[in-house]
């Protein structure tokens, strides 16, 4: 939850997470569907807190999490819940902006959210004190990375690699994106797309979202274990009947 992109490709949105995790965090279970009241999610769970980092609905909505907001903050836990939870809460609600603006986040680590809902995308940050949303160009392609690991500097030349690799990949296919999350960098291994900080918190996996009109895939390639899972989804409304 540490490195996203968003990437329009024709009718199809490919929406591509890397998480960079503590190596003993206990590894976290691949993706399954889950049913939180008529909402139907897919999504890998965090085996430590039962929370999540990306998901997909089966209307099409996604969202994508990333630990921090605009800088890197301190840590003052105990927190009231896992940002993992709080992830689930917001994007179960029928509207999943307005359950930004609605739920309560008062003693809850701050974060981003990014929301690809009703077609439209949203980057919504929780700093500590204070929500913001920005509606974000959806026809455009966009990059995020952590403001827990990365500085100023590393999120700039993140953004200039991303852009170099986007004018030799102007309309990429599935695997140039994942190979892309997976090898893109310079050869330094604490701040390359694939990190590994002596071993200690490192890219533990990459799970790529692909949306189109009627299908949507989840793709989440295990690298401590070199596996690849895949869940696709025949895309249906929202709410279902009990």
């Amino acid at each position: 939850m540490c490195t996203v992109t968003f990437l329009p490709v024709g009718e199809t949105v490919y929406l591509t997470s890397n998480r960079d995790e503590s190596s003993v965090r206990p590894p976290a279970m691949p993706p399954i569907t889950y049913r939180h009241g008529h909402t139907i999610i897919t999504y890998p769970k965090d085996a430590q807190a039962g929370g999540t980092w990306i998901a997909l609905k089966h209307n099409g909505d996604a969202a994508v999490l990333l630990n921090g907001a605009f800088k890197k903050h301190i840590p003052a836990p105990p927190y009231r819940k896992s940002r993992g939870l709080v992830f689930l809460d917001i994007f179960t609600a029928a509207e999943p902006v307005y359950g930004f603006r609605e739920v309560t986040l008062f003693n809850i680590e701050p974060f981003t959210l990014l929301l690809h809902t009703g077609g439209q995308l949203h980057e919504c940050r929780w700093d500590g004190n204070e929500k913001r949303i920005n509606k974000l160009d959806n026809s455009k392609p966009h990059i995020w990375s952590s403001a827990t690991l990365y500085g100023e500097e590393v999120v700039y030349r993140r953004k200039q690699w991303f852009a170099e690799w986007l004018c030799t990949h102007p309309q990429p296919t599935r695997q140039e994106i994942l190979d892309f999350h997976r090898f893109g960098g310079e050869g330094d291994t604490h701040n390359d797309f694939r990190m590994n900080r002596e071993g200690k918190m490192l890219t533990v996996s990459i799970t790529g979202m692909e949306i189109s009109n009627e299908l949507a895939a989840m793709r989440y390639l295990d690298l401590q274990n070199n596996k690849l899972y895949t869940k696709e989804i025949e895309l249906a409304p929202l709410l279902l009947t009990a």
